[in-house]
């Protein structure tokens, strides 16, 4: 019963009390895009430099991987005019912080996930950015670099979110992400992720 004289109450207020906008508020504001229609705004990937912590890079669901260099107060993209701007997993060479890992992909399957087109990586802290390969995977959830090698570097794709795909699994770069070998495979419905 008190569910009823709220919802009634809250009605009541709502319908009494709500006004129209007046149009003429918006004459002159120009429409504007703020951004991909993909529900963005999920942080996917964080990492920060261990002998800096003042640089952090944080990888989102549609919105690109962005850098801060000032503890978090400020925030710039650093991932723009790729093919994708979905991030799985972002991982930092700590022995030299230029060098900077990146999966793309989102890996947490749910109905607004953004694909990525595979690894990347930087040798110069994020201002610039080479495709390795590993397109096909479609979601990356996961990158680790060895920590004493930064030609060493694993990644786990967890693939379609939904269907089946030969490009799932554990992949392994021995040469810095110019080729790559599947080391772990379960089936075409099976991917990485932790």
């Amino acid at each position: 019963m008190k569910t009823r004289i709220s919802v009634f109450l809250s009605l009541f207020i709502a319908f009494t009390y709500g006004q129209n906008i007046d149009n003429s508020l918006l004459h002159g504001l120009n429409f504007r895009s703020i951004g991909p229609a993909g529900m963005s705004g999920r942080v996917t990937a964080i990492d920060v430099v261990q002998s800096n912590t003042a640089i952090i890079y944080a990888g989102t669901s549609a919105g690109s991987l962005w850098k801060s260099s000032n503890a978090g107060t400020t925030f710039e993209p650093i991932f723009e005019n790729q093919k994708t701007a979905s991030v799985g997993d972002v991982a930092i060479y700590q022995k030299n912080p230029n060098i900077v890992y990146l999966g793309t992909g989102e890996g947490n399957p749910r109905n607004s996930q953004n694909f990525g087109y595979g690894m990347y990586k930087s040798m110069d802290g994020g201002k610039t950015w080479k495709h390795l390969g590993l397109e096909k995977t479609k979601s990356i959830h996961r990158v680790i670099v060895h920590p004493d090698n930064p030609d060493v570097v694993y990644a786990g794709a967890i693939g379609t979110a939904y269907g089946t795909s030969e490009h799932r699994g554990l992949y392994k770069s021995v040469d810095g992400g110019a080729s790559w070998d599947k080391i772990l495979y379960t089936n075409t419905s099976t991917g990485v992720a932790d």
